[in-house]
């Protein structure tokens, strides 16, 4: 892999602008959240959402696009062919965005933003590609400079006790209904959430966990970590590996750098 630029400084590479939406997660939504520097929520958004497109591409390749239907060559009246164009180019754009594979939401929350993905984008195998490159020890470049947390999400729900289970249920199934017994622990935030208390939470994910199989908690040894992230009325989760906290700084970027970096000194 060459060496790549960052996005501060002085050169005249092309930073490409992202249409933020804004407002709430709908149910089902994937993605990743990360924290930011406050106050620096739309800067934060630039610089990630050009390391971001620049993996997917690396990662899944240039998604192309469907070629317009020219079969029906036919010719029209003038009023036929407006209207006929009109109709293409209102599917063009709605093609076009259900394609769309990396889309930026302003959540309104200090120091938080969240980036919305579509498949074959799988959220924590696009974050563990990003946080590996950031803490590769043989690239010195900051590509960052407002990013402070990256936490993928597989899949979401809205805050209801039974579509959480439901959430529950889908995550964790493919990885603990096994005869293998894993460690793991569940990590969970929450901001601006109050539809369900922490510990009724984590009761009810360690519950359905040790129903698939004899696994075991453990809050530090793990080889899972059950990431349950709740924001206003939507709940998401992920489950990555013992690497997230043993290796990568529970994906903390601003620690991954100073780790590299300090490592370089010596």
């Amino acid at each position: 892999m060459g060496t790549k630029r960052g996005n501060d400084g002085g050169d005249n590479k092309r930073v490409k602008k992202f249409k933020v939406a804004s407002g709430f997660l709908d149910p089902g939504t994937s993605g990743l959240y990360a924290t930011c520097s406050r106050r620096k929520e739309r800067q934060a958004i630039q610089e990630l959402a050009g390391v971001l497109e620049e993996k997917i591409e690396e990662i899944y390749g240039e998604i192309s696009q469907d070629d317009d239907d020219k079969d029906n060559e036919d010719k029209l009246s003038i009023e036929d062919e407006i209207a006929k164009e009109l109709k293409e180019l209102k599917e063009k754009k709605e093609d076009q965005d259900k394609k769309q594979l990396l889309k930026p939401i302003d959540l309104s929350c200090e120091c938080v933003v969240f980036f919305k993905t579509r498949k074959p984008v799988v959220p924590t195998e696009l974050v563990k590609n990003v946080i590996e490159d950031f803490g590769n020890p043989e690239n010195m470049e900051k590509r960052t400079r407002y990013i402070q947390k990256l936490t993928p999400i597989t899949y979401s729900c809205n805050a209801t006790k039974e579509q959480f289970q439901k959430l529950i249920d889908q995550i964790i199934e493919p990885v603990f209904k096994t005869e293998k017994i894993f460690k793991f622990a569940v990590e969970v935030t929450r901001r601006n959430f109050n539809t369900m208390e922490r510990m009724d939470i984590i009761n009810q994910v360690v519950g359905s966990v040790m129903k698939l199989g004899d696994h075991k908690v453990d809050l530090k040894a793990y080889d899972k970590v059950i990431m349950v992230e709740c924001f206003k009325n939507n709940i998401g989760m992920s489950i990555l590996d013992s690497d997230y906290s043993q290796k990568y700084k529970k994906y903390n970027v601003q620690q991954l750098y100073e780790a590299k970096y300090k490592d370089n000194e010596k």
